[in-house]
This record gives structure tokens, sequence and C-alpha cells, in this order.
């Protein structure tokens, strides 16, 4: 119930947010244009999103003879915490990270990078993809797609702005006698952020209740931790291969840690929580 609050008002935020875009860009037409998409959009987020979000980052499912020892880790997962055993993908990239998606638990999937598989052990590996399904569990996956996918259509808009306004597509006023450079400062300046506003609306506390329940499903906390600190290490080390897949900054929530390097500006605009509070609270949980 806390989760379906959340999304819907995830949602009427962000359908809110595209029509008044829609009104600085094109008055009332563009209003009603915005308006009509963003039932679509809506509507498609809460079907389709997983599949856009996989389709994003090129991720391949893999079958139990292809990937034994992924499957097996999440079928074992799966019968621990009582959930469907979840489709499981990589993909491919040296990032070592993981995330999982899904409208809910019958329709769930995990993926991970090669970079994780890499690096880790297979205990590590439980560790984290446990802290997954408790992802899939707790139904974080329908809010964090749903967010990644309209955060992308926001981006792309803003994207669009930039190059109408390079060619001249500000330069008149609209139909009830706005500016339409009003339109351009909003999708320009505004609109980028927006991405990372949608991340922060999802609360960083999920991270923390999903990783007391990975710990709690697979009984290994120590080796959540030690994942964490080297995915961490991992990631603020890692040299982007011009072939792999690279993270994005709307879907940068839906990961285990931040796949995003960044300063101070990164830092005000959290969307995890500091990883050593993350590895303090597992190390001091016993079972």
């Amino acid at each position: 119930m806390k989760n379906m609050l959340k999304t819907t008002v995830l949602l009427a935020s962000l359908t809110g947010l595209l029509i008044l875009i829609g009104k600085s860009l094109g008055g009332t037409g563009g209003m009603i244009i915005a308006f009509i998409f963003a039932i679509v959009m809506n509507f498609g987020s809460y079907w389709y999103s997983d599949k856009i979000v996989l389709k994003m980052y090129r991720a391949r499912e893999v079958s139990a003879a292809e990937s034994p020892n992924l499957h097996r880790i999440v079928s074992d997962l799966a019968m621990k915490g009582r959930l469907p055993k979840p489709k499981v993908y990589i993909v491919e990239s040296g990032m070592p990270n993981a995330f999982a998606t899904g409208r809910d638990p019958k329709h769930a999937a995990v993926a991970v990078t090669t970079g994780i598989l890499n690096i880790l052990s297979n205990e590590e590996i439980e560790g984290v993809l446990a802290h997954e399904l408790a992802h899939v569990k707790h139904r974080d996956t329908l809010i964090s797609a749903i967010a990644a996918t309209i955060a992308g259509v926001i981006t792309m808009l803003a994207s669009w702005a930039r190059w109408a306004a390079i060619f001249g597509g500000f330069g008149g006023r609209d139909d009830d006698g706005g500016n339409n450079i009003v339109g351009f400062i909003v999708m320009a300046v505004v609109a980028p952020l927006a991405a990372t506003i949608i991340q922060l609306a999802i609360s960083r506390s999920r991270e923390f209740a999903a990783d007391e329940e990975g710990a709690k499903m697979c009984k290994k906390p120590w080796a959540l931790a030690d994942a964490l600190e080297k995915l961490e290490y991992g990631n603020s080390h890692y040299k982007s291969n011009i072939r792999d897949v690279q993270a994005r900054e709307n879907t940068a929530h839906m990961f285990i840690v931040n796949p995003l390097k960044g300063g101070a500006l990164q830092s005000l605009f959290r969307t995890h929580p500091v990883t050593e509070e993350r590895v303090k609270k597992l190390r001091a949980m016993h079972f």
C-alpha cells in the first residue's frame, strides 16, 4: 500500500510537470498534447517500463544452461524469500553493478553486469542478488522503473528544446501571448535536473531496507557488506570502454550502488545512502 501511494504521487507529479512543460512550449494546444502524452506514458510505464530499461542497457536474458551459477543462486534466494523466480539478465559492461526491475514479483527480472561477475566471489554475488530480490519483494522495482522511464522522456524533451532553440524554434509567441523563450528556459535549465529530482523522490531508506531484507534472505550480511565495498571502489575507478553499455543519469537510482562518478553536486543530489553507512549497518547484523 505504501509503495502504491508513492507510485501514485510520483506519477501525478510527473504528469503535472509534463503538462507545465507543454504549456510553456505551446500554450493551450501544447498543454493538451502534453496531457494526452502523459496519459499514454503513465500507462506505458506501468506495463512496459521494465522492458524499456532492460533494452536501454542491452540486457541479454541468459538460460540456466548458459549461466548455471547465476540461476542456482537466484533460484535458492527466490525460494528462501518465497518469491517466484525472476528472469536473469546479463549486461555487457565492465562497470560492476546490478539492478532489478519489473512491475511485481511475478514479472520481475534481475540483471548483473559482466564487470560484477569478474570482481565478486559467489557469496558476494549472492549478497548482491539477495538485495535485488528484496527490492522485488518490497515492490520497489515498479516505482524505480517508472521513474527511470519518465525521467528519460523529460531529459529527451530537454534535448529537443535545446535544438529547437538553436534553430529558432522559440523565436515567436504562442497562442496565449506568452513568449516561447520561457518554454526554452524551463526545458533547458529545469528539465535536465528533473531526472535527479525524480531519483530523490525515491526514498534512500529503501536501500537500507533492501540491505536488511537481503541480509536476512541470504543469512550472510558480511558478504553483502564486502560486495558493497568492492562495488563502491570498482565503480569509482571504472574506466569506460567504448564497447561497454554506459550508465545513465535517469536510471542511476536503480543500481545497487551509484554507477556515476561525480563531485560535490552529485553528492548533494545523492540517489543512494553513503556506502560506508550501509556497510556499518550490515556488519552489525548477526543471524
